[in-house]
């Protein structure tokens, strides 16, 4: 049903886990193949706890109201991974920024594949053997498995963040600029005391490698 041939396509999803971190992902295909340089992640800032359906609103909301004030140019097609709920919410998103009935919008729910189009009670069974399922399947797998990767990426700070807050004299701050500069907790537990000592004062410096030391021999 649609009028032109979707040569840009945008995928969202959302991820978070058991409520924590909420995250989502923006993948951009061109001509049928991943464009990287116009992926996006999200960090989700308007909802408190898991809200798949206010976050989905969030994040369409933010992506074209920017591209918008930007003057950048829009999809041609919108994919939202997730039911008619998911959609819903895109299409107030849409709305709200001015682009709902200039852009189609659909959503496409796992379990059956369905494909989800507004002011449609029944979805839209696509033959499996179709190219198009195949190509909305491709962009939607990339928009969750770039989704994924971010959120375990965030998980992986937040916890390591965590850990150095547990170390007496090390609060907030003090872990965000350890790992700044270390990067990562194995290359803080690598480097010499001298070194963390550049970062912190002598005291804190001490306790940290004490007990990071004593992480690795457990």
């Amino acid at each position: 049903q649609l009028k032109s041939l979707p040569v840009i396509i945008e995928c969202f999803d959302n991820s978070n886990f058991q409520g924590s971190s909420p995250v989502a992902s923006m993948v951009r295909f061109v001509d049928a193949k991943p464009d990287k340089a116009g992926y996006r992640h999200f960090n989700i800032k308007t909802v408190e706890g898991p809200n798949d359906f206010a976050s989905m609103k969030e994040i369409v909301t933010r992506r074209y109201k920017r591209l918008i004030e930007e003057n950048k140019q829009l999809p041609d097609l919108i994919v939202i991974d997730g039911g008619k709920g998911q959609l819903s919410s895109a299409i107030e998103a849409m709305n709200e920024v001015g682009i709902y009935g200039r852009i189609p919008v659909i959503g496409i729910a796992k379990r059956l594949e369905e494909i989800y189009t507004p002011g449609d009670n029944l979805p839209l069974l696509i033959n499996k053997k179709s190219a198009g399922l195949r190509l909305l399947q491709q962009i939607r797998d990339e928009a969750h498995r770039f989704a994924i990767t971010f959120h375990r990426l965030k998980r992986s700070k937040k916890n390591t963040s965590s850990t150095l807050e547990e170390i007496e004299g090390v609060g907030k701050a003090t872990a965000e600029k350890l790992l700044k500069h270390f990067k990562s907790l194995k290359k803080l537990s690598e480097a010499d005391l001298k070194t963390i000592e550049e970062i912190v004062p002598h005291h804190v410096a001490q306790k940290v490698k004490e007990v990071l030391s004593k992480e690795e021999r457990k």
